[in-house]
């Protein structure tokens, strides 16, 4: 399939990019990018297109990576609220989920996915039950997934780990995965020695919740004598890298240890303020040199998966926090919602808009009010911007969501009344 877009404003982010031009057209062939030039440029001429579709002088950006989700916790949306975190998990969460099946989890997954596709997100980083299940939703609705592993004490295993890690590695597959766990505080010290050597036999990288709360460092500390990031840093869990999801509670050791291992902080702004978990310390990990990329977390602590509303509340939250209004700028959130997002979740060849590089993009509408008048795009992107404003969301070339209509092999409705008729098994 040859696709053409073109007379479109361009944010590409290749090689540091971030200037936006005007006039630009985009080739696309197989599910990579084959151009990236003015509309001018005649490189066109030499292919015949299947498709070629006038952007309007709208703007292409590479697609939002959603770098922390739960996605068939859309199941428990607007069931599980107004609780504090282990209380949620343990009187909510944790005996709902006792009784989902793999089938559930496939179907809630694809009922995120449409949510997904709807807010501008081409890429999910993925921590949940059975991956078969989860693996299976987004192929056949070509959604791209790096999926990490949730063990604890009570749920999957290492075993399980090596053998997932074996079989959603193929190249060129829309399915990854990394190793990874719960959290430190559902782990046993045994069990987490055993992922770290599983990473080092490997040589991958490691994921997990980190430091989200105030009481799950005091309580590390109390069981080890160390913070969280440096009781698992003590156990060689990070020698292969990874990253964090959270990470609200750092102290002064923590970062040199997360940029001295090259992990990836992962944000979750709307998950964080619902459960009233606190601001993470955005400003200063990216003072320290340290990468941060965004989440929406699962939709039973956010409830949406609107990537828009989390860009915003990453860049204002840090504001609060820092007491300056001036911290962290729009360009930058968008940096890390496009471009570091794709490296935290390990599939770098999407990152931009560049030759070679995966067709994983979105066309966003800006002749809608809030995107009016164009004084500086990013900003109205980040500070107004709406999944409204989503014209179309591409992955791997295919387009799967256009003009509010889902591309993905099955109708909306027969995903919502499955899922519906499973809440009613359930509850």
């Amino acid at each position: 399939m040859k696709i053409r877009l073109y007379h479109a404003r361009l944010l590409s982010f290749a090689d540091g990019d971030t200037d936006i031009k005007e006039n630009m057209q985009v080739g696309i062939e197989d599910g990579k990018i084959l151009f990236v030039c003015p509309d001018t440029d005649k490189r066109n001429e030499a292919y015949v297109w299947d498709e070629e579709r006038d952007c309007k002088g709208n703007l292409l950006l590479p697609g939002f990576k959603n770098c922390h989700t739960h996605s068939a916790m859309t199941f428990l949306r607007s069931k599980a609220d107004d609780l504090p975190l282990q209380e949620w998990l343990n009187n909510t969460v944790f005996p709902a989920e006792a009784k989902l099946t793999a089938g559930d989890i496939y179907t809630f997954t694809k009922l995120a996915i449409l949510e997904y596709l709807q807010s501008g997100i081409t890429g999910i980083f993925e921590m949940y039950l059975t991956p078969e299940s989860i693996a299976k939703a987004c192929r056949e609705c070509g959604m791209r997934i790096t999926m990490t592993g949730g063990v604890n004490n009570f749920s999957q295993s290492v075993v399980l780990l090596e053998k997932w890690m074996n079989e959603f590695n193929p190249a060129g597959d829309l399915v990854r995965f990394v190793p990874g766990f719960h959290a430190e505080y559902t782990c046993s010290k045994e069990l987490l020695h055993d992922i770290a050597d599983l990473s080092k036999q490997y040589k991958m990288p490691v994921y997990a919740h980190i430091s989200e709360t105030a009481k799950e460092v005091a309580e590390c500390k109390e069981r080890y004598g160390m913070t969280p990031v440096a009781f698992l840093d003590s156990l060689g869990m990070f020698e292969n890298g990874g990253g964090g999801y959270h990470m609200v509670y750092l102290e002064d050791e923590d970062y040199e240890i997360i940029r001295r291992r090259g992990l990836y902080v992962i944000t979750n702004p709307g998950s964080n303020c619902k459960l009233a978990s606190g601001i993470a310390p955005i400003t200063k990990l990216l003072k320290e040199g340290i990468p941060v990329a965004i989440g929406t977390d699962g939709p039973a602590s956010n409830n949406a998966l609107d990537f828009f509303r989390e860009m915003y509340l990453t860049s204002v939250l840090a504001k609060i926090r820092d007491e300056d209004a001036a911290a962290l700028p729009a360009m930058e959130v968008l940096k890390m919602a496009c471009h570091t997002g794709a490296h935290a979740m390990c599939i770098p060849e999407s990152d931009s808009i560049a030759e070679g590089k995966n067709a994983d993009l979105i066309l966003l509408d800006l002749s809608q009010p809030n995107m009016q008048p164009l004084h500086n795009i990013g900003k109205n992107v980040v500070y107004a911007g709406s999944k409204n404003n989503v014209i179309f969301t591409m992955v791997n070339g295919k387009i799967l969501y256009d003009n509010g209509e889902f591309c993905v092999g099955v109708s909306k409705e027969e995903i919502y009344t499955e899922a519906n008729r499973i809440i009613e098994r359930i509850f």
